[in-house]
């Protein structure tokens, strides 16, 4: 590579963490970002097996623990809030559905992006609009800032992105829809969740979730419905609102009134449809994909943090080994594939075991969640629950520990 400078579309794990070890491997990195700063707060993600490994590599566990949020466990509630199944957090070896190690999304991202600076170049409130490569590198077209020339292009930009859309193909080539939506919102109303992520089946595929943030009386709330494929614009939040309040009409169980007031007011709501991003391969010339832009498991899963920071480390570690990305994209998919194939299953049920129609469905549901640990079912979902450890990471020697 003469060119050894690269650019990196998006701030969050995916791309601060791929930042971090381009860095540590000697290359030039410049990230850009949509947001006008480090997007803050998001939902709680897991660090777990092979993806704490990688926090752990990078010297940073102490900082991401420092930041976790304290759960207990999940608590499987009904419309009287009465509890109907439990996993507690240190079961499984602390990576049960609720992990050893919780950590707010934007949290995480910090903590890596801190790690970054002041080695690397960060371009917010901007993002590409044009990829032109040729034989010696990549012209990069921005909406506000003027064009440049990078090595290469990283796609770290999420499921959404905007490098695999000019790079690889429209967003419906790629994504395979769940026909499962999902609202993302912090309240602060007080509610005693007792240290617990509670959750919440309605019939009809409906589900209502509320877990402790990090804050004093911080409650991070999720509502989900089931649907096949909806029209609506993705920049009208108020209308989303609608949408989901919509929804969850008539539904006046356990805390659902509550989080319907407290998501109108919210300012941090975020919708979209859950889907898994599948391609042949995880780039195009000099251009790659990272995270959820390339292989985004969906958060049935709980692992798409585990493959952001594997992809990170394996793909930076790849490019320091050979210097040639050609060979180095080829072998960062190899190692990954496998990983990425499993990481990709969904659990038991997929979207209607997480979401069930039915009354009879839920009261199932339930009874799954106090059945999980014990036998027979204990050791067919550790299986799942190990997916998140199924991959020996490489040694590289130019990825050494700041």
């Amino acid at each position: 590579m003469r060119n050894t400078e690269i650019l990196v579309s998006g701030a969050g794990i995916a791309g601060a963490a791929v930042a971090y070890w381009l860095r540590a491997a000697g290359f030039t990195v410049t990230v850009v970002e949509r947001a006008p700063a480090p997007r803050p707060g998001g939902q709680t993600v897991d660090l777990r097996g092979a993806g704490r490994e990688v926090i752990i590599r990078m010297g940073l566990m102490d900082q991401a623990r420092a930041a976790a949020v304290e759960q207990d466990g999940i608590a499987m509630v009904d419309a009287k809030g009465r509890v109907k199944g439990t996993m507690s957090a240190d079961a499984f070896g602390g990576e049960g559905i609720i992990s050893e190690i919780e950590i707010l999304r934007g949290d995480l991202a910090r903590v890596l992006y801190e790690a970054t600076l002041p080695d690397t170049e960060y371009v917010f409130d901007d993002t590409i609009t044009g990829l032109d490569q040729d034989d010696d590198g990549v012209t990069v077209m921005f909406e506000k800032a003027p064009s440049r020339r990078f090595g290469l292009v990283v796609g770290a930009d999420g499921m959404h992105s905007v490098v695999r859309a000019l790079a690889f193909g429209s967003e419906a080539d790629c994504v395979r829809p769940l026909n499962l939506y999902n609202a993302w919102f912090t309240i602060n109303e007080g509610m005693d969740l007792g240290g617990w992520y509670r959750m919440f089946n309605a019939p009809g595929g409906r589900v209502a979730s509320a877990r402790p943030g990090r804050l004093p009386g911080e409650v991070k709330a999720a509502l989900a419905f089931r649907s096949p494929p909806l029209a609506y614009d993705r920049s009208d939040l108020g209308a989303q609102r609608d949408l989901v309040a919509s929804r969850f009409a008539g539904v006046t169980g356990w805390e659902v009134p509550r989080l319907l007031r407290g998501m109108e007011t919210a300012p941090d709501f975020f919708f979209e449809p859950m889907g898994q991003v599948h391609l042949d391969g995880w780039s195009r010339g000099r251009v790659a994909l990272l995270g959820d832009a390339g292989y985004c498991p969906t958060p049935l899963t709980g692992l798409g943090t585990s493959l952001a920071l594997v992809g990170a480390y394996v793909l930076a570690g790849e490019l320091a080994a050979t210097g040639d990305h050609r060979a180095a994209f080829a072998r960062y998919d190899e190692i990954m594939r496998p990983y990425v194939t499993e990481a990709q299953k969904l659990p038991p049920g997929g979207a209607s075991g997480f979401a069930p129609s039915s009354t009879l469905a839920i009261r199932m549901r339930a009874a799954s969640m106090r059945w999980m640990t014990r036998w027979p079912m204990r050791p067919l979902i550790a299986k799942q629950f190990a997916k998140a450890g199924n991959i020996t990471l490489p040694e590289y020697r130019r990825l050494a520990v700041r």
